[in-house]
């Protein structure tokens, strides 16, 4: 103890440095405790996903409301929240309308002064001077903070906005304090898993994260198959490009990474040149950007890529008996000459019979051209540096599980078994269960990208792919994933994807207390945030489970899951006065939002309001500064008796 204490007096130098600091350090204690947001399922849908960050999941545009609802109309407050959301692209559109700039400058700047204090009201001074951007600071600092019935720097406060204007930085300052606003809203994001696959800017969305100032992420089973790829996980990176060209998204590969498809693609137009692939057309019913012909050229890829996928994954299913996955090897049941899948004596008509590359005798085996191309991509993969960037970036900032003031926050499901007990998983030989489960994933995802290359490694890379796709994985949460059966076959029965256990228990609030407990959380205060699993919102399911205990918030983020969820996903905030989950409609576009002012519509199906305000003390942040003053009061008695000497 005295080498630490010896260690934090180089910081604190004497008595009255440590008693500040106590004394800060108790008075922040006492503060509301910051607003978080719970996001999940993003699925690509950048500009919905930077609209609900610019907004604030409709934070500041309530602070407007309360602000001015009596001294403003609704336009003019709505033409506030779209100047702070997008200052730029707004300031443009409002320059060429107004006649009077000046005046409006005037107006404007007041207007996000009082927003300013209003968001940022519950943080100390120290915290919000950090936040505020280089260069604006001082002036920031001194507007927010100056006392209403101050009459004696009235004029003080009048001559900066009026310096401000006269030197032409109104529009630098516009920008700087809605930065500020923004980022006052949110004082820490939670993304719950799967920022990748299906919408067309992935590479956006974490661009976007890496400069938020501070987050959490949940891997959800899109991430962990695309951290797989980078890892060189062959199966990986076949559905990877699969899913990219199924839904008319290769910008994400071409543009977003750099990674070359065109040997695919050339390969893919040869291979397939007399069949329509009707079946692999592209899912983006929206898209304008590709001529029909086109879409064919994408419906090729993805035939191709599918074929070379099975096949890659029949590989790793016979080099791995343990996964137990040997229901998914499809392709030596094919019956060419009869058009039938044959299984455990039952026959399926194949809906498809053109497989150019299958040879009968070894169904597995890729041609010589396939195995150009998948070496190819797999070197695209390992070696694109903006994609390894990215996905340091989930590996420092995330996890499979995450415990944060007294939630338990995960993606996928804890594997169960139909009693409610934890189901055991085989993993590398371990038999694991619950948090110890989830644990061990964590570290081999960590080995497989990171670990030194060895014959264990291979294995841990292996495995990525299982925790995309394994009927046991926390991460996927269903008996299998049926990619044959949906484009080959029109058996409904055989497109089932059966989901564990745990989605039909969670109803069970005993079982998700039970859950709570394995992850050391308080049932009286714990809930269970989860993705994953599209919530059906015009079937009139619920997102609100085992009397609240559990709040799913994949609601449909993703425009594909759309008309299946009637919904485009919920937003939960979790502030000092409790739990608010917000069920939103689709987001029209950026263009919009900024022209006319439209904002995500969201409807509160969830406001869960607590007796006593949540404060500093009672979060994570707060038992560690309780543990930072019980050391200097350590400190401050080792100066009080001689024992370290204080230092001018």
């Amino acid at each position: 103890m005295y080498k630490y204490l010896n260690q934090l007096s180089k910081t604190y130098k004497n008595i009255q440095e440590v008693s500040e600091e106590i004394i800060n350090l108790q008075a922040i204690l006492n503060l509301p405790k910051g607003t978080e947001l719970f996001l999940s399922d993003l699925h690509g849908e950048y500009e919905a996903f930077i609209h609900i960050l610019n907004n604030g999941s409709g934070i500041i545009k309530s602070k407007i409301e309360d602000i001015y609802k009596n001294n403003l109309t609704e336009d003019e407050r709505k033409d506030l929240a779209t100047l702070i959301y997008y200052p730029e692209e707004k300031l443009n559109l409002i320059k060429k309308s107004k006649e009077n700039i000046k005046e409006w400058y005037k107006l404007t700047l007041y207007k996000l002064i009082e927003v300013t204090k209003a968001v940022s009201s519950k943080y100390t001074r120290s915290k919000v001077r950090k936040a505020m951007p280089k260069g604006f600071d001082y002036i920031i600092d001194e507007l927010i903070y100056l006392q209403g019935d101050d009459k004696n720097k009235e004029q003080y406060y009048y001559q900066i906005i009026e310096s401000i204007i006269d030197l032409n930085r109104a529009d630098n300052f516009i920008i700087a304090i809605s930065e500020l606003i923004k980022r006052m809203a949110i004082d820490h994001l939670h993304i719950v898993g799967d920022i990748y696959d299906r919408g067309p800017g992935a590479p956006i969305i974490i661009d976007r994260l890496m400069d938020f100032h501070s987050l959490d992420i949940q891997w959800g089973n899109h991430d962990i198959l695309w951290m797989g790829a980078a890892a060189g996980n062959e199966a990986c990176i076949t559905n990877v490009i699969r899913i990219c060209s199924r839904y008319d998204n290769l910008s994400t590969l071409e543009e977003g990474y750099g990674i070359n498809i065109r040997p695919l693609s050339i390969f893919a137009t040869e291979t397939y040149k007399n069949d329509d692939c009707e079946k692999f057309m592209p899912q983006n019913k929206e898209s304008s950007k590709y001529s029909n012909t086109d879409k064919i050229v994408l419906a090729k890829i993805q035939k191709a890529i599918s074929i070379i996928q099975f096949k890659v994954e029949g590989g790793l299913i016979k080099k791995h008996p343990e996964y137990k996955m040997e229901d998914r090897l499809l392709l030596d049941k094919i019956d060419l000459k009869n058009g039938i899948l044959s299984i455990q004596g039952k026959k399926y008509k194949l809906n498809d019979t053109n497989f150019p590359t299958l040879d009968l005798q070894d169904p597995y085996k890729l041609t010589k051209e396939e195995e150009e191309i998948i070496e190819r991509l797999k070197n695209s993969f390992i070696h694109s540096e903006k994609l390894n960037k990215h996905i340091n970036f989930l590996y420092a900032k995330g996890h499979i599980y995450e415990n944060f003031n007294s939630n338990l926050l995960f993606h996928g499901c804890i594997p169960m078994k139909q009693n409610g007990n934890f189901d055991k998983v085989e993993i590398l030989g371990k038999k694991l269960k619950g948090k110890e489960l989830l644990d061990y994933i964590e570290n081999i995802a960590h080995k497989a990208y990171f670990g030194e290359d060895n014959n264990e490694k291979q294995d841990e890379i292996d495995l990525m792919w299982y925790f995309w796709c394994g009927p046991k994985s926390p991460l996927f949460g269903k008996d299998k994933a049926a990619t044959f059966e949906r484009y080959f076959l029109e058996d409904k029965e055989m497109k089932k994807e059966n989901k564990n256990y745990y989605y039909s228990l969670i109803n069970n609030e005993q079982i998700c207390n039970k859950i709570l407990e394995e992850f050391d959380l308080d049932i009286e205060e714990g809930h269970i945030i989860n993705g994953h699993m599209p919530v059906k919102a015009k079937d009139g399911e619920s997102p609100i489970k085992a009397n609240g205990k559990m709040i799913v918030i994949d609601g449909g983020f993703a425009k594909a899951y759309q008309p299946t969820t009637g919904i485009a996903g919920y937003t939960l905030t979790y502030n000092s006065h409790g739990l608010v989950l917000a069920m939103n409609e689709p987001f029209e576009s950026r263009n919009k939002a900024i022209e006319e002012g439209i904002d995500i519509r969201t409807q509160i199906i969830l406001k869960e309001n607590i007796i006593e305000r949540k404060r500093v003390a009672d979060t994570d942040i707060g038992k560690k500064i309780e543990e930072e003053i019980k050391d200097l009061k350590e400190l401050l008695e080792a100066y009080r008796e001689g024992i370290l000497k204080e230092k001018i």
